[in-house]
């Protein structure tokens, strides 16, 4: 099925490693991600070469690179300078933050333009029992570094978990804030690790909103069409001021706008989050030929069709896995 022309407009989300050193209940399985050896990854030239070929039928307006956590892949740096050079202009990252104040200023210097960092707690403990690691300090450190090398803005990424975190929405509000970070609140989706626990755990977008509305002075912000985020402008008595945004993929689907294609390092499309897996292109990427490039265009319009109509998620792989 080719799109229309109308809707020739994508946003690219690219995972580069499956691995994480952090063990999040609704992304990674406690043993990690059964995960094929290096050989099976797709390299730097077959990523590059995946991007020129959308970008000569698309408008890629925005290349993401996600996880697992991208920083741990040793040529990362190298990827982000390839794709600057080829021409991505909003080139973004999402991390975990526990590497990034290492590695923020050669990631910008790079040519990267902003991170989205994942911090569900600012309690120490909070953190390591939800991760199993004492990295909160590292991951602080990581958004400052971010802020001082010009990544911004910084995204701050929130999934919401009941009787876990949930208390916490005002205060990781209020953190972002002071900091001229952008936060997001997220809807813990029903799949992989998550989805045993998604009845107990599930926070709805509308409730935080509630608790955020009892704190701050919450005005309505245009929506961006293809953009999953409902954002508001919120400010308080004291003069903190910022945008505040709501993923609301479970309670308000997302689906008829989505301009999301996503790339997994094995080389595999997923046009859908909560659909099956989509087709795999990694063969036909490590194959220089016209009638190989033609093949990973049809196979993009493919997965692209793949847009849930429903609110059923049918994906129950980690998310680590599929770059969430």
């Amino acid at each position: 099925m080719i799109l229309p022309a109308a809707n020739r407009t994508l946003s690219l989300r690219i995972s580069v490693t499956a691995q994480c050193q952090l063990r999040c209940p609704y992304c990674m399985p406690a043993e990690g991600v059964r995960w094929e050896p290096v050989a099976g990854v797709l390299g730097l030239d077959e990523i590059l070469r995946f991007v020129r070929i959308l970008r000569g039928r698309f408008d890629v307006a925005k290349v993401r690179i996600t996880g697992g956590e991208p920083l741990l892949r040793p040529d990362i740096v190298a990827l982000v300078r390839g794709l600057a050079a080829d021409g991505v202009a909003d080139l973004a990252l999402t991390t975990n933050a526990v590497c990034l104040a290492e590695m923020a200023a050669g990631l910008r210097q790079a040519g990267l333009r902003r991170v989205n960092v994942h911090i569900d707690t600012l309690d120490p403990a909070l953190y390591r029992r939800l991760t199993g690691r004492d990295g909160l300090p590292r991951a602080i450190a990581g958004v400052e570094a971010a802020r001082a090398a010009g990544l911004t803005p910084v995204k701050l990424n929130m999934v919401v978990l009941r009787g876990i975190n949930d208390g916490e929405v005002v205060a990781v509000a209020r953190f972002g804030l002071q900091r001229a970070c952008e936060v997001r609140f997220l809807e813990m989706m029903p799949i992989g690790a998550a989805a045993d626990r998604h009845r107990e755990w599930f926070v709805p977008s509308a409730e935080v909103h509630g608790r955020l509305a009892a704190a701050f002075d919450l005005e309505p912000l245009p929506v961006v069409p293809g953009a999953p985020s409902r954002d508001v402008r919120a400010s308080d008595a004291a003069g903190l001021s910022g945008v505040i945004g709501f993923i609301s993929p479970c309670s308000e689907p997302f689906c008829a706008d989505c301009r999301r294609l996503r790339l997994t390092a094995a080389g595999r499309l997923l046009g859908c989050l909560a659909r099956a897996e989509g087709p795999d292109v990694a063969a036909l990427l490590r194959a220089d030929s016209a009638a190989a490039e033609a093949a990973i265009l049809d196979a993009v319009e493919k997965a692209l069709a793949l847009k849930r109509a429903d609110r059923r998620f049918a994906d129950q792989r980690a998310m680590a896995a599929v770059g969430g």
